[in-house]
């Protein structure tokens, strides 16, 4: 598994800054990403609710899950709008949680459907991406913007656009 140790420490570090509730989603997410190796339909259910909170942070305040991914799915705001990669996907994470957290059943063989260990762990990729997309990365150019632009001042040049 490659998410939980290496990247969790690694690449959100530098996550200065971040709301109350964006550490609370912050802490969803390590915590689903720990239980991973004991559980994943428990990973899978925590995934989804996580997705819940990544796309409530972002301004999607729709009464449910999906709901708020039809809303996101639809977004025009390039600032908002899903990289291509996460845009196709982000609706699996729903899925899988909901498999883990309704008994649902294949319809030709009446088995409960279950979650299985990679699926709980492309749900992790999915919601790493969605934290690299409206956290990690709008810290990263705000900050390198801020520098560039006591560069070009200090060279009496106008800011960045």
């Amino acid at each position: 598994m490659d998410i939980p140790i290496g990247t969790l420490n690694r690449k959100h570090l530098g996550l200065q800054g971040l709301s109350s509730s964006q550490w609370s989603t912050w802490g969803e997410f390590h915590t689903t990403a720990m239980v991973l190796h004991l559980s994943a339909k428990a990973s899978a259910a925590l995934s989804r609710r996580c997705l819940q909170s990544i796309l409530r942070e972002a301004g999607y305040t729709q009464r449910d899950l999906s709901q708020q991914i039809d809303a996101v799915l639809a977004e025009q705001d390039t600032r908002k709008a899903l990289p291509t990669g996460v845009h196709a996907i982000v609706d699996a994470v729903r899925n899988f949680g909901n498999f883990s957290a309704h008994r649902i059943t294949d319809q030709t063989t009446l088995q409960i459907i279950d979650v299985e260990p990679h699926e709980a762990e492309f749900c992790l990729d999915v919601l790493d991406s969605l934290f690299d997309h409206y956290y990690v990365r709008p810290k990263q150019a705000q900050r390198i913007k801020d520098e560039l632009n006591k560069k070009l001042q200090a060279a009496k040049k106008p800011p960045a656009k």
